[in-house]
């Protein structure tokens, strides 16, 4: 039995998902139900819906980003061997793959925008919206462009010959990315889509490119000599830059590792887009995901091909840059090959902007956020214009506040761990799905339990470890103390659960209403939410 496994029940949503999907807000008994405040409808023709191909270069652009052009340095910084990095994201792979069978099941029972937010609140449903409310802490404060942003300003710099290191000019190019993709999705959402898929092809090019340049070094085409990485390839060495880092260094080298795979979960946050979602998803992810495992492991085999161990460890974000210096030489037309990289950069910005700024949507139909009205509209462009103003800010914010230095590790950490503490309450919430007997669940795809049973267990791993001290004793490697990002991705969890508390009680309390949203799809398929205040009874 294999990871993904169909059922025989391809073609029917279990019994009682549908009904807690699409009414998702009922009136209680202690209030009573006032007038319509708003009506917002959102209808997409089939035009702008995504079909196979939209869906597979919807996730090969937010999995091929950033990652593997710059995080294959800091893995191997962490880990001192080279067979050891190439293991790791072997195992990033399979564990994607793992996710990726998690979340297909839940998706083709529950096929509607917003992914795990729709996963968590199915399991979860007692005490109402908390397990929302962490999730939109985590989505909202920490669901930002920033590491692509940052990267792209970087590559840009380094292919017209400035600085390499970390700067405010880097991110001053970054902010005009995100940017960009922010306007283009809202104004001209179409184009926006369009874009991605050009940006999704030309940037598994860049990667094949690389690949095939790394076979010329293994074989001696290369402009510096050879640096012997494959000679006793699983050693555990310390030099330059890498090695000794222990459990702590590990762990924070599979984070990047999945960091880089980041993004197999993108098409289930906009499924409400997605034509035909439960034969799309079953194709595209699959398809997606294994093309992209087998392009970072070659692609990483050709970094350690042309980039001695001290240099590639030393080398932070610009990876890429490197191995194209050390293959291609000094020369423009060399330097123009960064450039390539920085537009694989704006493709996972375009691609991370469109499925973020829907799940802020959701969120805002469900009327969790304040003035989720406006988030939650389509105004003025039929388009999430609101949301993804919401997701710029954050990520210029994320972008513009650390001090010059590090600060790309410390986005990628910062980005990822929540998600570990998330994907880990996912997992389980699956495993009790198919093993509870109070209500039918037969989705249209089963995975099989030791696979749940591992992603489960890993991201337990991940959520736990960086808490432990570095084994070199180096507790401010990165420039800042080792706890730093454990702990502010916990406290931003906690923060949700501190929202719950306020939305639910405290507030309601104070102001004696609330505003209740409603969620309709009437015959056509249109999509309509109604908000009314509530007068609640206090005792």
């Amino acid at each position: 039995m294999g990871i993904f496994n169909k059922s025989s029940s391809e073609e029917a949503a279990p019994k009682g998902v549908n009904d807690h999907v699409h009414e998702k807000t009922a009136p209680r008994e202690d209030v009573e139900v006032g007038e319509i405040k708003e009506e917002n409808k959102y209808a997409y023709d089939d035009s702008r819906k995504l079909g196979i191909t939209g869906a597979v270069f919807l996730i090969l652009n937010k999995m091929i980003g950033t990652g593997i052009f710059s995080t294959p340095s800091s893995i191997f910084a962490a880990t001192g061997s080279v067979g050891v990095s190439l293991m790791l994201w072997v195992i990033g792979g399979f564990l994607t793959f793992c996710g990726l069978s998690v979340w297909l099941e839940f998706g083709l029972a529950i096929p509607r925008s917003g992914g795990e937010k729709n996963y968590l609140e199915h399991v979860y449903r007692h005490p109402k919206y908390l397990a929302t409310c962490v999730l939109a802490s985590q989505m909202i404060l920490l669901g930002f462009s920033s590491g692509n942003s940052l990267a792209f300003g970087r590559y840009i710099l380094y292919a017209s010959g400035n600085e390499v290191k970390d700067s405010y000019k880097a991110r001053g190019v970054g902010v005009a990315c995100v940017t960009f993709a922010v306007v283009l999705h809202a104004v001209l959402p179409k184009w926006g889509i369009r874009l991605f898929n050009v940006l999704g092809v030309f940037k598994v090019a860049v990667l094949v490119f690389i690949v095939f340049s790394g076979f010329a070094a293994l074989a001696g085409r290369r402009l510096v000599p050879d640096p012997h990485n494959f000679d006793n390839a699983f050693a555990i060495e310390s030099g330059e830059g890498y090695g000794g880092g222990g459990a702590y260094a590990y762990s924070n080298a599979l984070l990047n590792v999945i960091y880089s795979y980041k993004g197999w979960e993108n098409a289930n946050y906009v499924l409400s887009e997605i034509r035909d979602p439960r034969r799309t998803l079953t194709i595209a992810a699959p398809l997606a995901v294994g093309g992209v495992t087998v392009l970072y492991v070659l692609a990483n085999v050709a970094y350690f091909a042309a980039i001695p161990k001290s240099e590639l460890a030393t080398s932070e974000v610009i990876v890429a840059g490197l191995f194209f210096k050390n293959v291609f030489g000094d020369s423009a037309g060399a330097r123009t090959l960064p450039a390539f990289v920085a537009l694989s950069n704006l493709g996972n910005v375009l691609a991370v902007s469109f499925a973020h700024a829907r799940l802020n949507q959701e969120l805002g139909k469900e009327g969790l956020l304040p003035l989720s009205r406006l988030w939650g509209s389509n105004k003025p462009f039929n388009s999430p214009a609101a949301a993804l103003f919401l997701h710029w800010i954050v990520t210029i914010i994320v972008l513009l506040a650390p001090p010059p230095g590090p600060a790309y590790n410390f986005i990628v950490n910062l980005y990822t761990y929540p998600g570990a503490w998330i994907n880990t309450f996912v997992a389980a919430g699956l495993i009790y799905l198919q093993y509870q007997k109070s209500e039918p669940w037969e989705p249209g795809w089963r995975t099989w339990l030791p696979v749940t049973v591992i992603f489960m267990l890993c991201n337990a791993f991940l959520a736990i470890v960086p808490f432990i001290p570095p084994a070199d004793g180096d507790f401010w490697a990165e420039g800042y103390p080792y706890y730093v990002f454990p702990v502010v991705g916990v406290g931003v969890l906690l923060l949700g659960a501190v929202y719950w508390a306020l939305w639910t009680k405290f507030w309601p309390a104070v102001k004696g209403h609330k505003v209740v949203a409603e969620r309709i799809v009437d015959e056509q398929g249109v999509e309509v939410i109604r908000y009314r205040k509530v007068k609640t009874h206090v005792a």
